[in-house]
């Protein structure tokens, strides 16, 4: 995948062949809200690596196409967009940034 600069703070995301390509997405968060979103991005037609810590919530998700993650890290590691519905601020600090710099989603993620 790689990108193309449209000239504005846009950026188009294509395939090798220069067609518009839809971004590999790590979605974060399966419960009451979360889960029915990932639901949504699959029928779009979007390749997602699911995390939760609910191993019924993940299955669902994987039974419908998408790819379960072993950690919030692991699903960020190929995604171009990442996607988190957490329930508290003490939840989005544990995903983000884990209990050492290296071990949170942020980790993952390319420079820049």
């Amino acid at each position: 995948m790689a990108t193309k600069d449209t000239g504005s703070s846009n950026t188009i995301m294509t395939d090798n062949d220069g067609k518009t390509a839809k971004p590999n997405i790590a979605f974060i968060g399966l419960g009451n809200m979360g889960a029915p979103m990932a639901e949504n991005l699959l029928k779009a037609g979007y390749a997602l690596s699911v995390y939760d810590l609910s191993a019924e919530a993940t299955q669902r998700l994987e039974q419908a196409g998408a790819s379960v993650a072993d950690s919030p890290k692991d699903a960020a590691r190929n995604a171009q967009v990442v996607i988190s519905m957490l329930p508290a601020g003490k939840h989005v600090h544990s995903v983000y940034l884990g209990e050492g710099s290296t071990d949170g989603l942020l980790a993952s993620l390319p420079k820049g």
